[in-house]
């Protein structure tokens, strides 16, 4: 348990005291957020906002979560490796996105295509090796069971598995990277999905079959590692956040957003509670919803809108909410689905 209080005290001083270093740089090369000339008008005030404050909250959290190990002398599982590979080439497909927008002084930068085709390439290495690499138990990092709020007995084909495991990743980094429109939004709400990470991988140890033989116990292969790894990506987001919350100084980026997510999925992957990830990242499903459905309805009813404009986040600036009123009830909301998740897990482990 030492580890993960050492590791998240490292990653949050990193972050802390980090991120300012990063922005001064990022300011003294003039890599600046470029900003959409058809948002909200509040945004224009925000353009030239140093961008690619990820590449922090990734340096941070890998150096903490490795020191402990050091300190601690504990070996790294091979679930925190894989979930830290998939996080670092997420990582390395924003930072592309994010590199050309500032070379090019635009707000594109990869193709929509070409960002799926990065997040689905990291996505299927992390779950097809994540079905090997066999420990002592015959426990994988990702399992051929189907998982929900725990493993069930229905056993998948290795290509359903990683089938799932790609629409996972994709789905919650694009989530992610919606919801990162309003400043420290989804720092904040990923925080407190971090947070709950930390609490189910040290129940899963604790309740494991390993330590805790019984009918209720958990098969996950190493739960209290990826409890480590998820303390310092809280730990690190929430240094990053002192400088991210409005007025923010920096941005997360696509090298962030897409990061974040892909941690949110592999964790989830790893801890064997794929369906739990709805409540969970609550806010993120949320708000990746109101753009399918503005699409959806704008395409079906020959140009018209449900929301003034999606995200759901700039629907309400459009309304009048202030910025910060749309980000502390957007983190009621993350905070309440977190709360729900923790509880149905609960829930599930009670009722056995």
């Amino acid at each position: 348990m030492r580890e993960i209080l050492i590791a998240g005290a490292i990653s949050l001083v990193m972050s802390l005291f980090g991120t300012p270093i990063l922005i001064r740089w990022l300011a003294r090369h003039e890599y600046g957020q470029i900003i959409r000339d058809d948002g909200p008008s509040s945004h224009h005030t925000k353009r030239g906002t140093p961008t690619m404050g990820g590449l922090n909250i990734i340096f941070s959290s890998l150096l903490g979560f490795f020191i402990s190990h050091i300190i601690t002398r504990t070996s790294v599982s091979i679930s925190a490796l894989l979930v830290i590979g998939l996080v670092v080439s997420l990582g390395f497909v924003g930072f592309l996105d994010d590199w050309l927008k500032v070379a090019k002084q635009r707000s594109l930068g990869l193709t929509g295509w070409q960002k799926v085709a990065g997040q689905t390439l990291f996505a299927a290495l992390f779950g097809g090796l994540g079905i090997h690499f066999a420990d002592k138990n015959g426990l994988t990092p990702i399992s051929l069971h189907l998982s929900t709020l725990r493993d069930t007995s229905l056993q998948l084909t290795p290509i359903l598995v990683v089938i799932g495991v790609i629409l996972m990743v994709s789905a919650t980094s694009n989530g992610v990277n919606l919801t990162d429109g309003l400043d420290g939004l989804a720092t904040g709400a990923s925080v407190m999905t971090f947070l709950s990470f930390i609490l189910i991988g040290v129940w899963e140890f604790g309740e494991g079959c390993a330590v805790t033989p019984g009918i209720n116990c958990y098969q996950v292969r190493d739960p209290l590692d990826i409890a480590v790894l998820a303390a310092s990506l809280a730990a690190s987001c929430t240094g990053f956040l002192w400088w991210n919350a409005s007025p923010a100084k920096i941005f997360m980026g696509d090298t962030g957003s897409l990061a974040l997510g892909g941690a949110i999925a592999g964790i989830a992957a790893t801890l064997r509670i794929e369906l739990l990830l709805i409540p969970l990242g609550g806010l993120f499903v949320i708000i990746t919803m109101s753009v399918i459905i503005q699409r959806v309805y704008f395409k079906a009813s020959g140009g018209k809108r449900v929301f003034k404009m999606a995200p759901l986040q700039h629907h309400f600036e459009l309304s009048g909410w202030g910025e910060v009123t749309i980000v502390l009830r957007f983190w009621i909301i993350a905070g309440l689905s977190v709360a729900l998740g923790l509880g149905l897990f609960y829930a599930q482990w009670v009722s056995k």
